[in-house]
């Protein structure tokens, strides 16, 4: 067959090895609308021996696109095959998901790709004694049935093709197919028939082609021979290697025990015995090749478990504290707020403290730790309750450090002082295995949580960071030239800082703003913060080492490495956060001893001093005659107090911030608010008889309302997301530090230190011994690595506190 102005279709660009064209001569590349794209078009990806053996025609319908495969050896006659194939439809997904998968099967449709069929000869060819080439068609959707889809191909099938024993099959189709049958019609031999009733998965999940076979049988030694190597490859497929996780698109027949009947990293009462073996025989099952451990529990964040360990490697792991002291008491007036010694006794503690005779003994052994927002929120629980939807109590939570390094939960509790005429009251919780005093339980860690996410969002991220930096950047840029070495070394963690508080004010913490709105302490929120700057903020605590040791979370150690051993070995924020401290405070020391080589030289710089001075008189006025601040006279000061700032704006920020959405996003896991009181504060009959009946309405009833929750779920990602332009520390040198050769190599240093921790991290995450980080369920402790992409990603330690 010859063709003086051959016409292609745009289908076949996808499918090179199908057809080829003779050389040196004109073509017309054309669509389905006759619009002519491109003349004189040649095929490069076609050698020469190739361009002679074959040739394509292709005809375009406005309807359904035809394939006919035309040969060239010689004089070969061909004649005419109609396939038909019968997909089923297939329901399931969203309106949304489905009209996006119509769109793009729609869009292949048109360019003609959306189903590959490939036609194998039961023969061999006769010169090369190999299996003969197939012959390659694309079907498209020509009638839409009430049961599916039937799709069409026509092939030109070579009159010695012999006949037509398997047909391979691959598309390109969105979703996954379920074909039901392939019919082949018009061949010499009769309509041959193959049954499918198989799903054959996208191309882009599994690029293997699908082999179906025509309903005739075969022994193995029957089998034709130009089926034989596929019958071999099908069945290696079926059975597979006997390893690594089965994906979705494997049809894998494998061997295994009984051995996913339990879920002992739930609760070990629900460990069950391997049933296969010589003590519990049993039929073997289909191997799933499930994770030896799972990636995720839904589940997880209820357990008191996870509840602890947040503490420590969660996003407010500044509030752990070592119990110093027994019994706990407060320091409030007792005569404004009750009584002042804790309801959590002796004998609740010791019988929990395995291995411990007393109190007294746990203590010593630092083995003892506390969340403590007892003094802090109790004068507000009055003011609080006076506003609907919410309530506030005192609250202390205990926890023990068992053997394994985690930590265990004792007990929760909650204290409303003298109030409407009503004396005090305070109860404690403790874990249990009764349903009552279970759902009591999980209620005061409601409670807990909600006081928590109060004081981490109010104290250890706003004030602590975004809030106490607003005057050390005012100050830098009103004291320190920009020519000045020190505006230069902190001028990358000034970035966007204003900028992002300025917002704050007017839309998170402003008068019925989304803090006010959202979280426990409404309207008091920001008058709490203030108490807790008077209280609790000191300048030189700061610093993470000092923090550490004043929480009782560490002691000097000049022999342990950054110069302090941690009261809990497993403690992932401190762990890490001082391997950034310590390359802080490395680039930090060498960048002050290049510029001032000894005291004088700091003590004579006017407007180092005067920027010192303007920071505690005005910037920090309110505790301008606190003893702690530290002196500006030694190089060595100087070092301390840049040390500090820059961690502020990097480490500590990044602590409390870049997990938010992680841990806060699903809200039942760190609730903003406790709506309700608990059930056992004054009761009514009704009250506690609804309880009883339904203890999960009244934990949903405490938990932030679905708009509530909403609204921090958007703030949360919102700012839990690195920007695309995002300054992580170390990373890139401002031009600046360049001009100076000394201070470049000094950078340099500290971009690989900062690799190294990287490194180091990674290792962490991999320990199975460091429980608090590693293990089934757990989220990996990665807000320290210094480096990340865009987006909510867990990581990445940027500059400045820019979000």
């Amino acid at each position: 067959m010859t063709l003086k102005n051959p016409y292609f279709h745009q289908s076949f660009i996808n499918n090179r090895a199908s057809f080829s064209l003779r050389e040196h001569k004109k073509y017309n590349w054309h669509s389905n609308d006759n619009g002519c794209f491109m003349n004189q078009w040649k095929l490069p990806f076609l050698n020469t021996h190739q361009r002679k053996k074959k040739a394509c025609i292709v005809g375009c319908d406005t309807k359904c696109i035809k394939t006919m495969m035309v040969s060239s050896h010689g004089n070969t006659k061909t004649h005419k095959v109609k396939v038909i194939v019968a997909v089923k439809k297939c329901s399931g997904g969203g309106i949304l998901s489905n009209f996006l998968s119509e769109c793009v099967d729609g869009i292949k449709q048109l360019i003609g790709n959306i189903l590959v069929l490939e036609l194998v000869s039961v023969d061999l060819d006769q010169k090369t004694n190999l299996e003969k080439k197939t012959i390659k068609g694309h079907a498209q959707g020509v009638e839409k049935k009430e049961r599916g889809v039937q799709y069409e191909c026509t092939f030109e099938l070579p009159s010695d093709f012999g006949n037509v024993g398997a047909v391979l099959v691959q598309h390109e189709h969105h979703k996954e197919m379920f074909l039901r049958s392939i019919v082949l019609h018009d061949v010499p031999y009769g309509p041959v028939h193959f049954t499918c009733n198989s799903w054959v998965q996208p191309k882009h999940d599994c690029p293997v082609k699908r082999v179906f076979f025509s309903d005739k049988s075969y022994l193995p030694s029957q089998t034709p021979c130009g089926l034989r190597r596929l019958r071999e490859v099908e069945l290696m497929l079926l059975r597979g290697n006997g390893e690594g996780e089965r994906k979705s698109y494997e049809r894998i027949y494998d061997y295994d025990v009984y051995n996913d009947l339990g879920d002992p990293d739930f609760s070990i009462d629900l460990k069950r015995p391997i049933l296969g073996c010589s003590e519990h025989p049993y039929p073997r099952r289909c191997r799933t090749g499930r994770e030896h451990s799972i990636a995720g529990d839904r589940f997880f964040w209820f357990s008191d478990e996870e509840f602890a360990r947040e503490t420590l490697s969660g996003v407010n792991p500044y509030s752990i504290q070592l119990v110093k002291e027994w019994p706990l008491r407060s320091k409030l007036d007792p005569e404004i707020y009750g009584p002042p010694e804790s309801a959590i006794t002796r004998e609740i503690i010791e019988s929990q403290i395995i291995g411990y005779r007393t109190v007294e003994e746990a203590i010593v052994e630092k083995k003892l730790f506390m969340l403590d927002y007892h003094d802090l929120f109790l004068p507000y629980v009055s003011k609080v309750r006076e506003i609907k939807g919410t309530t506030l109590y005192g609250s202390r939570t205990l926890f023990f450090l068992t053997k394994q390094g985690t930590l265990k939960p004792l007990a929760i509790e909650l204290t409303r002082p003298i109030m409407d005429g009503k004396p005090q009251w305070k109860q404690v919780f403790t874990p249990a295995s009764h349903s009552t005093d279970l759902w009591l339980w999980r209620l005061a860690k409601a409670h807990v949580l909600a006081h928590d996410s109060g004081y981490h969002e109010l104290v250890n991220h706003w004030l602590r960071t975004h809030c106490a930096l607003e005057p050390f950047i005012i100050a830098t840029n009103r004291q320190l030239s920009t020519m000045h070495p020190v505006y230069k070394l902190l001028h990358p963690h000034m970035r966007y800082t204003m900028e992002i508080n300025s917002l704050a004010r007017e839309v998170l913490i402003c008068a019925n703003g989304i803090i006010e709105i959202s979280f426990s302490t409404n309207k008091y929120s920001m008058e709490i913060s203030s108490v807790a700057y008077d209280q609790l903020w000191r300048f030189d605590l700061q610093a993470l080492p000092n923090d550490l040791i004043h929480r009782g979370m560490a002691l000097e150690d000049p022999n342990a490495p950054q110069g302090l051993m941690l009261t809990i070995e497993d403690y992932p924020f401190a762990n890490d956060g001082l391997l950034i401290w310590d390359a802080i405070k490395q680039w930090v020391t060498e960048y002050i001893n290049h510029y001032y080589s000894n005291s004088s030289v700091v003590k004579s710089d006017q407007e180092l001093q005067a920027w010192w001075t303007e920071i505690q008189k005005v910037g920090h006025g309110d505790k301008y005659k606190e003893p702690w601040w530290p002196s500006l006279e030694t190089p060595k000061d100087l070092i301390d107090i840049i040390t500090t700032i820059a961690w502020i704006a990097s480490g500590h920020h990044a602590a409390v911030n870049f997990a938010q959405y992680t841990y806060g996003g699903y809200f039942p896991n760190r609730p903003t608010i406790a709506r309700i009181k608990m059930p056992t504060e004054d009761p009514s009959k009704e009250e506690w008889e609804n309880f009883l009946k339904n203890p999960e309405q009244t934990l949903l009833e405490c938990l932030p309302s679905q708009i509530q929750a909403t609204l921090v779920m958007v703030i949360l990602n919102l700012l839990s997301n690195h920007s695309p332009d995002e300054e992580y520390i170390g990373q890139y040198m401002e031009p600046s530090w360049a001009e100076n050769q000394t201070i470049k190599t000094s950078f340099e240093r500290f971009n690989k230190r900062l690799k190294e921790i990287e490194g180091i991290i990674d290792s962490r995450n991999g320990n199975y011994n460091l429980k608090n980080r590693c293990g089934a369920g757990l989220v990996p402790y990665e807000l320290m690595k210094p480096f990340s992409g865009p987006g909510i990603t867990g990581k990445g330690v940027p500059y400045s506190a820019s979000i």
